[in-house]
């Protein structure tokens, strides 16, 4: 199960493929978010599954119950291997959603993980813009524990929280992620490919440091062998 996952952070689908025919015949895992869903639609996403990826879809569905769970019937639909909905939304409304999927998946059912705490957070944008005054941990935990009781597969978290989802029996799908000497750009929480293997992730997630890099191939393959161990 443990992979690697790219972080396409395109804004067309245009420059989506031609990042992608620099890696030949090989298939990666790739996640596709906001930006690149909102331009080109769920056709893109249907494109990719008929050519032979796995596809995150990483929509965070936050809302009332009853949306969610429209909305999740339809993302079902696309044939998606894993998707997500922030835990924020409560157990109720990840529960919905794990029922919508469960009606509009044509096959497998995709693995449905919730976003505990964006790995752009901090404890002092916890305390003083959000008000939760519990610690970052704690706050993953209590979120992870939900998701554990609405019955979903997982969660998204930052890997330095990974050792808090797998202790729960969860899967964790961790993004800030970057190789050593990259930037950092705009995460608080983050490790390299190899620090993730020992906290316990199970997916990373890849973005600019693969993306971005000179050779993506070979970058692609460097995290996945730092990551494999």
């Amino acid at each position: 199960m443990h992979d690697v996952i790219i972080a396409c952070d395109f804004s067309s689908k245009e420059e989506l493929y031609s990042f992608l025919d620099k890696f030949g015949p090989v298939r990666p895992f790739l996640k596709v978010g906001m930006e690149l869903f909102y331009q080109e639609g769920p056709e893109m996403v249907r494109e990719l599954k008929k050519k032979g990826y796995k596809i995150f879809l990483d929509l965070k569905l936050h809302d009332i119950p009853n949306t969610v769970m429209r909305a999740m019937k339809n993302i079902a639909s696309l044939g998606v291997d894993i998707t997500n909905v922030h835990a924020a939304g409560g157990i109720e409304m990840m529960k919905a959603a794990l029922r919508g999927l469960r009606e509009g998946a044509k096959g497998e059912i995709p693995k449905l993980i919730s976003v505990t705490q964006l790995t752009s957070i901090n404890e002092e944008i916890l305390k003083n813009e959000l008000f939760i005054h519990a610690g970052l941990a704690e706050t993953v935990r209590a979120y992870a524990q939900n998701t554990k009781t609405a019955g979903l597969d997982g969660c998204v978290c930052s890997p330095l929280e990974a050792p808090i989802i797998k202790e729960l029996g969860l899967l964790s799908v961790t993004p800030g992620i970057r190789m050593e000497g990259d930037s950092k750009d705009d995460q608080k929480r983050f490790t390299t490919p190899a620090m993730a293997r020992e906290l316990g992730s199970t997916y990373i997630v890849v973005g600019r440091s693969i993306t971005g890099a000179a050779d993506p191939m070979a970058a692609y393959e460097r995290c996945k062998k730092d990551f494999a161990g």
